[in-house]
């Protein structure tokens, strides 16, 4: 499934004791080694140190590094990692602060600086010169000859392929790493050596974020650390492994022993999404940036324990503050999204089917601040409740005083003898409670309030929601028609915190305890008669089963392109304490047939805004054959 172990790794250190710093480097390789890291890389100018200053003109130093880079290399002989190290190298009568890429005792290639500070604390021109011009060239160590040398290398085990860049490369206007990333390589490695100083850390965490975002990769990321020299500079040993603009680890700064961080990247992911951007594609065709492939090849990617955190929840951010801010941003955007088809077709009254679920319960929601924000009365909201066989008096009695609480006008129409009328008509039996006698409840409603929302001049808004149109859980040309669906974008686990939000932010408290005891409703179409107790007997999640996890499985098969065998295994890691293997398996089956199955509802679909990363409109994001075959994802 195409996960590889990387690590970061900062050495304790003395300034220009090469001796001391490569026992302690080595050391982090053995760490890494234990942890099943497959990639470590080291600061910039790791063997040596970075605050040498003029200590970098002694032949003696510079030879010594070399001999260490040789020491290190015999070192790695029988380790199969690919190591990054950071040292000096003349080459034609210039310095360059390079990084030695090492693989079992043979160094692969070396990789100058491309940019060299010259400015504020930093004076590197005094001794290095830049490499960016340095493409085609190869270099003899004494042990070793005929090294790739220049800064467009990428090492490539195939699926794998790595690039390098040195501290101030990130930090210019066109990083090199973007030009390598258009070249093939999803591993982007820094080393580097980045000073304290107050808020730079911020800084430094975002360049790092965003650029491995900009280039849809994974970026390593290894600074120097607290002993290097204090003269005038402190360093923290900043360590950062970053995907796609995720950080999926980083370490407490300022540490006074070795350390390593090490993180599994999901290299299939950031594929999937090169494969997908076509503004990725298209800038390679624009910036031909000639890179040199360099092969080698690990003899296992073996990461040991899956230990990468797997989200249950991939559309709902696991913070409070987080969630909070997101669902004040979707709210916004719902409305606003509403508030512009509101006003461009010079309607100021909206139509709303209410059934005292989420769904309609949040669509309503969206509606009153709509209305609220364009100052139009809600009493032009006409709210309808539509009583059917399967009505409960909870979700009834919710309805109805939700919809007064909000002060919208408020009808009911019980639809019970035009459906026994409609039965009639087509000769159905009615005690047989087939997928028939269901239909004829969602389309009869449908009806009522396309035919209302004629007769007064409104707009009906519809109250469907992403996981349901996902699955097909609505009734063709029933609840799945309207004039403007507000939900359309949202998964189903994001309905309950977005209407959670508004009963806690946005209502005044008689509504706020009417959504909190709607939010504690089972979820049900209650199309089917309810029990002699009065109680709800179709539970949607019985029948499909949990939106939980058919909202994981959306995510990665949409979002990722994933393969089954791999959402099974990530959703396997993340439920494991919620759901057995077999579980698993019987959902994900049932949710790749239904997806298939139910597209023709899905090409159909009226107008609603994208609010997330996945959306499912036929005119946007998802374009699907209503017949395409299912057998090729089924086992």
């Amino acid at each position: 499934m195409n996960f590889i172990r990387v690590g970061a790794a900062c050495p304790v250190t003395k300034v220009a004791d090469i001796h001391y710093n490569i026992e302690n480097i080595k050391k982090c390789i053995e760490e890494s080694l234990a942890k099943h890291c497959k990639i470590v890389v080291f600061p910039e100018l790791s063997i040596t140190s970075y605050t040498c200053g003029d200590l970098f003109t002694q032949n003696h130093l510079i030879e010594q590094s070399i001999k260490a880079i040789e020491e290190l290399a015999q070192f790695s002989k029988d380790k199969d990692i690919l190591i990054a190290l950071g040292a000096p190298l003349v080459h034609k009568y210039s310095l360059y602060n390079c990084a030695y890429i090492l693989h079992k005792g043979r160094v692969l290639g070396i990789l100058p600086k491309n940019f060299i500070p010259n400015y504020t604390e930093f004076y590197e021109k005094r001794w290095f010169t830049e490499g960016n011009a340095l493409s085609e060239e190869s270099i003899d160590l004494y042990f070793q000859k005929e090294i790739p040398f220049g800064s467009n290398l990428i090492f490539s085990d195939g699926i794998n392929k790595i690039a390098f860049e040195i501290c101030e490369d990130l930090w210019v206007t066109i990083p090199p790493s973007s030009f390598l990333s258009l070249g093939g390589a999803n591993i982007i490695c820094n080393l580097s050596a980045s000073n304290e100083l107050v808020s730079k850390y911020e800084y430094r965490r975002n360049l790092v974020a965003s650029q491995s975002a900009r280039c849809m990769a994974a970026y390593i990321y290894s600074s120097s650390g607290v002993f290097e020299s204090t003269t005038d500079l402190v360093f923290s040993g900043h360590l950062m492994i970053s995907e796609n603009g995720s950080m999926l680890k980083e370490n407490h700064r300022f540490q006074r022993e070795n350390e390593v961080i090490c993180s599994i990247i999901d290299i299939d992911k950031l594929n999937s999404e090169r494969l997908k951007n076509v503004s990725f594609r298209d800038s390679t065709k624009i910036y031909n940036y000639n890179v040199r492939e360099i092969k080698f090849s690990f003899d296992d990617l073996n990461y040991g324990e899956f230990d990468r955190y797997v989200d249950k929840h991939p559309f709902v951010p696991s913070g409070e503050k987080q969630r909070e801010e997101r669902c004040k941003e979707i709210f916004n955007i719902q409305s606003a999204a509403l508030a512009k088809r509101i006003s461009h077709t010079g309607l100021n009254k909206a139509v709303i089917g209410i059934s005292g679920g989420l769904d309609s319960t949040l669509a309503l929601l969206v509606i009153i601040k709509t209305f609220d924000m364009l100052k139009i009365p809600r009493k032009n909201i006409l709210t309808i409740t539509m009583p059917g066989f399967g009505t409960t008096d909870r979700t009834y009695n919710n309805a109805v005083s939700l919809c007064k609480a909000l002060d919208t006008t408020f009808k009911e129409i019980n639809i019970v003898d035009a459906c026994l009328q409609h039965f009639k008509d087509i000769n159905h039996p009615i005690e047989n409670h087939d997928i028939t006698y269901e239909n004829v409840q969602a389309r009869e409603r449908t009806q009522i309030l396309m035919d209302i929302a004629n007769k007064e001049g409104g707009l009906l808004i519809g109250t469907g929601d992403l996981s349901e149109l996902a699955l097909g859980w609505c009734t063709y040309n029933g609840d799945h028609m309207s004039m403007y669906s507000v939900n359309c974008s949202i998964p189903k686990t994001l309905v309950r915190y977005l209407v959670n939000y508004v009963a806690e932010h946005e209502m005044e408290k008689e509504a706020s305890d009417i959504l909190l005891d709607i939010l504690d409703t089972p979820v049900s179409p209650e199309l089917l008669p309810k029990d002699k107790n009065g109680d709800i007997v179709q539970k949607t999640e019985d029948i499909v089963g949990p939106y939980e996890l058919h909202d994981f499985f959306l995510y990665y098969f949409i979002r990722q392109g994933a393969t089954l065998e791999k959402i099974a295994f990530l959703a396997k890691v993340a439920f494991k304490n919620e759901y057995d293997d077999a579980t698993i398996d019987k959902w994900l089956d049932k949710f790749v047939k239904r997806f298939f199955t139910q597209q023709f509802k899905r090409s159909a679909l009226p107008d609603g805004p994208k609010v997330g990363t996945i959306s499912l409109s036929p005119r946007g994001d998802w374009r699907m054959p209503s017949d395409a075959s299912y057998n090729l994802w089924v086992k």
